[in-house]
């Protein structure tokens, strides 16, 4: 009898809609991970001040457990005034719209003072397809992990003669070891299966020829991930034929600039590719690919800048600060807004302002 009751047992409580119901796990805090966090808000120039403050609604409207201390910034400044580093030196992470960089004339980018001064030596762009925006291409999904300090960004120029300028391309062990550690890291903790490295070693034998000789020995240490390298013209050819192949690609520093933005316009634009820049304390969060259009008149006269590349790269922040709950949220209510395709701004192919589309998020926050 006892056999028999078994089947009709297993029946009734398959059949049960309490015992149906799955609740996934996705974070488990420690006490006190839930208090909220300060975060250095730098809205910056140009359309940056539309697209942070389209952040700040949403946060606001999730009650996400964050607060903003905010500081004006412009490109035009000498250097980044002290109070701010310092509120970034206490924060741990910062949340930057475009800073305006002068064109010649000597005058030092202020993005550059930022990663230099923190140490943030990696730069991150995920560029993927989000769905029903169309693009060329189909199942693009590509991180651009970029060294941030050094290369040709190093900054050291000078005039030798009248006429004659000498630019120096800094590449060292020590920078490219820790960005190719970074990029194996990466692959392997978010379950990435191929990493690419980016390089001109056939002409720079000496400098890009240790950049690839780091890459080299730090591959070696992860026989689960797939490596290769590719010379960055034949790699800039690839991307735009065949960008599905990539999966993971590390580079040194021009390079990943060149990179990153190629493979955003492939994936369906600057406008919606989040990115950071992170190192060993510190965090800044911004719009993934060139903010070439932060000073876009236009865009800001008309309040038609897209907020859809800080949205989410916000949502990268939100999951740093191991909130990730609030993070799948606003990816998910993002992405809805983006399929729909009701709400867009006119690089995506609509009309919608930047509150618009911030208003087609808020709603379709769950």
């Amino acid at each position: 009898m006892a056999r028999r009751s078994v089947p009709v047992l297993k029946q009734l409580l398959s059949n049960s809609p309490i015992l149906n119901q799955t609740r996934s796990v996705t974070y488990m805090p420690r006490p006190g991970d839930g208090a909220p966090r300060a975060v250095t808000l730098i809205p910056g120039d140009g359309i940056g001040p539309l697209v942070t403050g389209a952040v700040e609604q949403v946060m606001e409207a999730m009650h996400a457990p964050i607060y903003f201390e905010r500081y004006d910034v412009h490109g035009d400044m000498k250097r980044v005034p002290e109070e701010v580093m310092d509120s970034i030196r206490k924060n741990k992470v910062c949340l930057k719209g475009g800073l305006a960089t002068p064109m010649g004339g000597g005058v030092n980018s202020l993005n550059m003072q930022l990663r230099k001064e923190l140490d943030l030596y990696a730069s991150l762009v995920n560029c993927f397809n989000l769905p029903g925006l169309p693009t060329r291409h189909e199942n693009v999904d590509i991180v651009v992990i970029r060294e941030n300090t050094e290369g040709e960004y190093s900054g050291l120029e000078h005039e030798v003669v009248p006429g004659v300028v000498e630019s120096l391309k800094v590449i060292t062990k020590f920078c490219s070891e820790r960005i190719a550690q970074y990029a194996f890291e990466y692959a392997y903790l978010n379950n990435r299966k191929k990493v690419t490295a980016v390089h001109k070693a056939n002409i720079m034998k000496l400098a890009d020829g240790l950049f690839l000789e780091s890459c080299r020995e730090v591959a070696t240490k992860y026989p689960g991930i797939q490596y290769n390298e590719i010379i960055v013209d034949n790699c800039c050819m690839q991307l735009v034929s065949k960008p599905e192949q990539f999966d993971v690609m590390v580079t040194p520093n021009l390079y990943g600039n060149l990179v990153a933005n190629t493979a955003a316009g492939i994936a369906g634009g600057t406008g919606v590719m989040p990115g950071g820049n992170v190192g060993a304390d510190h965090a800044i969060f911004e719009q993934g690919a060139s903010a070439g259009n932060v000073g876009n008149d236009k865009l800001v006269e008309q309040k038609k800048a897209n907020p859809v590349a800080l949205l989410l790269s916000s949502a990268m922040m939100l999951r740093h600060l191991q909130f990730p709950s609030f993070a799948d949220r606003l990816e998910n209510a993002v992405e809805q807004v983006i399929k729909e395709g009701k709400y867009r701004t006119r690089d995506l192919g609509g009309q919608s302002t930047t509150q618009e589309v911030v208003d087609a998020v808020l709603a379709a926050l769950d």
